[in-house]
């Protein structure tokens, strides 16, 4: 049975990003377990309190995120559930516009984005983003719209700081 969502603002899964207590420890999982590099770099995003190890499997990017401040996002997000495990699926869209409101006419609303303080669509290192302050099941939803590589250039060369 092939079942197809008639939102037309979701493209794909863009990344899918998990909470864990020591991203090491996570990828090294990953790797014995499913093949994934076990040199996989590890990147620390002071902005954002983060340690990622981002990779790809299946075709989709996991994101393994470990905050490097045991107050951080995703500390908290473990400590309020009592275990690790997937956070936030982020959607890659169309036009991010559309996409939140058409999110927003069903009683989304928004989150701030706790890296940079901001409700609603901002610039982030790949695209613009936002977050709904609603789940599904438990998981946060994230949306991108990836920016064109004349927005990539233009990102770049603002040397704006990553998050």
């Amino acid at each position: 049975m092939n079942v197809k969502s008639d939102n037309p603002n979701i493209k794909s899964i863009k990344h899918m990003a998990f909470a864990v207590k020591d991203a090491e420890a996570a990828l090294a999982a990953y790797a014995k377990f499913l093949h994934v590099p076990a040199d996989t770099e590890i990147t620390h995003f002071a902005k954002s309190g983060n340690k990622v190890a981002l990779f790809y499997l299946g075709g989709i990017e996991y994101q393994l995120c470990q905050s490097t401040d045991p107050d951080g996002r995703f500390a908290s997000w473990i400590k309020d559930r009592g275990a690790e495990g997937l956070h936030h699926i982020c959607y890659e869209v169309d036009n991010i516009d559309n996409a939140l409101e058409h999110a927003k006419s069903q009683g989304a609303e928004l989150r701030l984005c706790q890296a940079c303080g901001v409700y609603g669509s901002h610039a982030h290192p790949e695209g613009y983003v936002a977050f709904l302050d609603n789940d599904a099941g438990g998981i946060e939803i994230e949306f991108m719209q990836v920016y064109t590589p004349e927005e990539l250039a233009e990102w770049e060369a603002s040397k704006a700081e990553a998050v």
